[in-house]
């Protein structure tokens, strides 16, 4: 019984790095032109997109992953769409977590970027606009190396967050072991079987990733502050 236990253990361990990874690495590069735009723009349109991308960190995840998991169902638009597509439902698949993880993690990627964007201010872009450097050459040579502690700050909380998430992973995967089942749901069905030394590990390496990534991100700031100052 303890080698089945540690051998799906070692499978939702390896399923979570897997998600947060593709979860990660897929937010980079949504969050990044994303966050351009938001620091960049005067649109009226600024405050209700920038209020839809900081809307996960304010739901419940329980509602959050409830209204994905309507959206993948059968009933909803995506849900129709990858039918239609003979894709089938991505509900209670690892393509599910993957989107589910990605909308539930956006804020984590979007605001740390944008923020670095910000810092830079308008002059640099202006010295390379007098020099006349087109707004693509300025982004890519000057905006994004500029925004390089913004970019790690945003990996870092994404792969964190996702490692960490349950509330919606759950909704949307279920814990279907080999399938969706991750490190934070496969704590709970160790609790819910009682296995808590089990658990316990498992909690504890948890805690431990946590806090490295926060002494990390600690160390990633002070080091920027030495930098611009």
């Amino acid at each position: 019984m303890s080698s089945e236990i540690d051998a799906e253990t070692l499978q939702a361990i390896s399923i979570t790095l897997q998600l947060a990874t593709l979860t990660t690495l897929t937010l980079l590069v949504i969050a990044t032109p994303l966050a351009w735009w938001l620091s960049q723009t005067s649109s009226r349109w600024r405050t209700p997109i920038s209020a839809l991308v900081t809307l996960p960190l304010v739901l419940p995840p329980t509602v959050l992953g409830f209204y994905i998991l309507v959206l993948l169902g059968p009933q909803g638009w995506i849900g129709m769409l990858t039918q239609a597509l003979g894709l089938g439902l991505f509900s209670f698949s690892f393509t599910g977590l993957l989107i589910g993880s990605i909308i539930c993690s956006l804020p984590f990627a979007v605001q740390p970027i944008q923020y670095a964007f910000e810092s830079i201010g308008k002059r640099p872009l202006e010295v390379a606009a007098t020099l006349r450097a087109r707004p693509m050459d300025s982004f890519f040579s000057i905006a994004l190396p500029l925004a390089r502690p913004g970019l790690l700050t945003a990996g870092i909380l994404s792969f964190a967050h996702t490692v960490g998430e349950f509330g919606v992973i759950l909704m949307i995967g279920g814990n279907i072991p080999g399938q969706t089942r991750v490190v934070s749901t496969q704590i709970f069905g160790l609790v819910e079987a009682m296995e808590y030394r089990q658990a316990h590990w498992l909690a504890a390496g948890m805690v431990v990733f946590s806090f490295v990534a926060l002494v990390f991100l600690s160390r990633l700031k002070r080091r920027s502050d030495r930098i611009a100052s």
